[in-house]
């Protein structure tokens, strides 16, 4: 019972894991929570369904509709940043202000899905229709492996890209000090959207990968994760990548455990649970680090 809980568990929280980064990321060059970030992840599976019921559900033409989806919902992120968040910044204004204009872009995106899908569920193809192995007496479906092997991947490759290329380096110096970055020669705008870029392309993409283990999206699923992935941030440490996946990681599996030997009733409100006594006994996070304020 407790290893099959435990493999669940790791596979909702790599997709959690993958949410957090997208937000981390931007929280780390902006200090900006980017409430909007969950109403990306949702609306990739939702377009993802448009295509599918148009073009047909063989595996194929899935990979292909949501690499192409995500890369839309990608484009719309970068978008964002560019037509809204960029102007804002340029009028050094108050962050609130920015931060109010992501929560427009959510409440625009939210009820936009439910003007057009309706609230209620709706049903997410298949097109694979993979066995399960018996590990023990755990039974572990192909999906769970491959979400979670692609998920493992997909964090590889941000980590290479934020540690490893010249991209990255220019993320982590407008991080540090976005002024210095500008007189060094680094283009901080475009960094910052190709940030938005990243972050919305992989939450897309795990909001696919959510709808193909479960089999079905809804339009809470936007609020819910977008929240648990702040409370993963915070716990992991806000603005740390590996943090973020550490986060994600224990939001999953703790909420897996809670649900299956206490009440499926407590799963979303154990990351807040969790979230309350971090912050008063670690607020920094796990892996965070105290920043120091020089005047």
């Amino acid at each position: 019972m407790f290893l099959q809980q435990l493999i669940n568990g790791l596979t909702i929280g790599s997709i959690y894991a993958l949410v957090t980064i997208g937000f981390s990321m931007v929280w780390s060059i902006l200090q900006l929570a980017n409430f909007a970030h969950g109403s990306f992840y949702m609306l990739g599976p939702y377009l993802s369904l448009t295509a599918i019921l148009l073009l047909g559900d063989s595996p194929a033409v899935f990979i292909c509709v949501v690499l192409a989806v995500a890369v839309l919902t990608a484009c719309l992120g970068a978008g964002m940043d560019r037509v809204f968040l960029r102007p804002i910044r340029e009028k050094k204004v108050s962050t609130i202000s920015t931060i109010l204009c992501t929560i427009g872009v959510q409440t625009v995106i939210n009820n936009g899905i439910i003007a057009i899908y309706g609230s209620q569920s709706r049903a997410f193809p298949d097109p694979f229709r993979l066995q399960s192995i018996h590990i023990g007496n755990a039974v572990v479906s192909w999906m769970q492996i491959i979400i979670f092997t692609l998920a493992v991947i997909l964090m590889l490759i941000l980590s290479k890209i934020v540690y490893g290329t010249k991209l990255g380096m220019a993320m982590r110096a407008v991080s540090q000090n976005g002024r210095a970055a500008s007189l060094m020669g680094i283009n901080v705008n475009q960094v910052i959207m190709l940030t938005f870029f990243l972050g919305t392309l992989v939450a897309a993409i795990a909001g696919c990968m959510v709808g193909l283990y479960y089999q079905v999206i809804d339009t809470t699923m936007a609020t819910v994760t977008s929240s648990k992935s702040m409370a993963a941030a915070i716990l992991g440490g806000i603005g740390m990548l590996p943090g973020a996946v550490v986060g994600g990681l224990i939001i999953g599996v703790l909420e897996t455990l809670v649900a299956a030997y206490i009440s499926s009733g407590y799963r979303d409100a154990i990351a807040f649970a969790v979230l309350i006594v971090v912050l008063v006994v670690r607020p920094t996070g796990i892996m965070g680090k105290k920043s120091i304020n020089k005047v």
